[in-house]
């Protein structure tokens, strides 16, 4: 039958350094999304969105703000085989994950990081 792939639970907004603080105070402040969690100054900021986690990360050399979506794979290595097949492009050095993390980084088409991640990840 195939991979099966899901919405995750995470959307991550990575956004230049100089416009992190208003990024994260237009959701806080402006919007009033409930902050889940939050690291030291300078770092990243949660919101919950829905029944969905928003990450505000401050990204070093970053031009303009990407949005960064996370998928769920019920097979990480067949998911990773049935993607290649697809064409889609591995992106594991745009970000470092753990190394005991079950997943991946890619791409689609049109140049949306996408987090593969397995059950329990």
């Amino acid at each position: 039958m195939g991979v099966h792939f899901s919405p995750g639970h995470n959307l991550a907004m990575k956004v230049p350094v100089h416009e992190f603080e208003a990024t994260v105070a237009f959701y806080r402040d402006i919007l009033h999304l409930d902050e889940v969690s939050v690291g030291d100054r300078g770092t990243s900021v949660v919101f919950a969105f829905g029944d969905k986690r928003l990450w505000i990360d401050p990204a070093e050399g970053m031009s303009q703000a990407e949005l960064w979506l996370e998928i769920m794979a019920d097979d990480v290595e067949a998911a990773a085989v049935e993607l290649r097949r697809a064409g889609c492009v591995r992106r594991d050095g745009i970000e470092a994950l753990p190394e005991d993390f079950n997943g991946f980084w890619i791409s689609s088409p049109a140049n949306i990081i996408h987090l593969v991640a397995g059950a329990g990840s």
